[in-house]
């Protein structure tokens, strides 16, 4: 089969072209697990982490990619409720022991053996994939392939970073970035907070103009000063020097969630400008996000169709791959970009 390989890591600005076109063996589905034809998979920010060793793959070389869409072609032994020919997605959980105390409580993302799609498995920027049963999820009618690969993760994860903001309607919210994840939650707020306003923080005008096209009340540069404080803000960036900037711009009792799986760490030292009175005092919250759960996946499915939400799409060809990071690094971005693989 088709794959985009990525064979070791290190800086994109040194090799901008870090996953190579391969013919690889194609996977043969095992005890409970389904093999999934992918039509498309998104391309996320965490794939740029992977290249460049801040969450690296458990091994090399590794298909990347966490964000997939196809069509169930065949089941392994022990399969019981999916079938050929199910319309299913794959996310960035691909498993988890299930018997830990995380896993019963429902936290299944703290897991000791929490395993990722495209770092620890081999995953969507192939044209076959294997996914235990139990971690495929049923894609809503009425979202093309194309549309639905974001909901997956930038989608899910932006879904449960708004929930983890304890957002209540009428209160701001800020985003600083606003790329994949941060189009989806702009949409998701104005849905389900009607009374909230919501203010972008954005590196580019490209990316403010796109925000105020979607309803952001104000959009401004990523150190700009909002025209209000604000009760909550989602940061998606990987920068350091913006969770100092949105630590200034929260209200007393207001909570930052870093919704980043790892920050890079060339301007850590802006961690040494937190002023306690100015920036933590009065109770300000600071509360990062881990991965993803299967529900946090299946409710935004459910809730992106209902409202429904409709991601902004740049397609592809999978070949094209390494463009579609470089463009990604450099925060050429208007919605989410989605490879095209079948």
């Amino acid at each position: 089969m088709r794959a985009m390989v990525l064979d070791a890591v290190g800086p994109l600005a040194e090799n901008p072209t870090p996953l190579r076109a391969a013919e690889v063996p194609e996977p043969v589905p095992g005890p409970g697990e389904v093999l999934v034809r992918v039509t498309t998979c998104g391309v996320c920010h965490t794939e740029l982490d992977e290249i460049e060793g801040r969450t690296p793959p458990s091994r090399l070389p590794m298909i990347l990619g966490h964000e997939a869409v196809g069509r169930i072609e065949a089941i392994g032994p022990g399969v019981s409720t999916a079938r050929a020919g199910d319309r299913v997605g794959v996310a960035w959980i691909h498993s988890a022991c299930g018997t830990c105390s995380y896993c019963r409580q429902g936290n299944e993302n703290l897991c000791d053996d929490f395993r990722a799609t495209g770092r620890d498995v081999p995953g969507g920027y192939a044209e076959l994939m294997t996914v235990p049963e139990a971690f495929v999820h049923p894609i809503p009618d009425g979202f093309s392939d194309a549309e639905a690969a974001p909901l997956l993760c930038a989608g899910a994860i932006g879904y449960r970073s708004l929930r983890l903001t304890s957002l209540h309607d009428g209160q701001r919210l800020g985003l600083t970035g606003f790329g994949a994840s941060g189009h989806l939650v702009l949409k998701l707020t104005r849905h389900a907070f009607p009374g909230s306003e919501v203010f972008v923080f954005a590196r580019t005008e490209l990316e403010r103009s796109f925000a105020r096209e979607l309803g952001a009340a104000w959009a401004g540069d990523t150190l700009d000063l909002p025209p209000a404080p604000l009760d909550a803000i989602i940061d998606t960036t990987p920068v350091w020097t913006l969770v100092v900037a949105a630590l200034h711009r929260l209200a007393p009792g207001g909570r930052l969630v870093i919704n980043a799986i790892r920050k890079e760490d060339v301007d850590k030292e802006a961690l040494l400008g937190i002023d306690y009175p100015a920036d933590l005092w009065l109770e300000k919250e600071i509360k990062s996000v881990a991965n993803v759960t299967r529900r946090d996946v299946r409710e935004f499915l459910r809730m992106a169709a209902e409202i429904p939400i409709r991601p902004e799409v740049e397609e592809y060809p999978l070949e094209e791959a390494n463009r579609a990071l470089v463009e990604l690094k450099a925060k050429k971005i208007r919605g989410a970009k989605v490879l095209r693989i079948t």
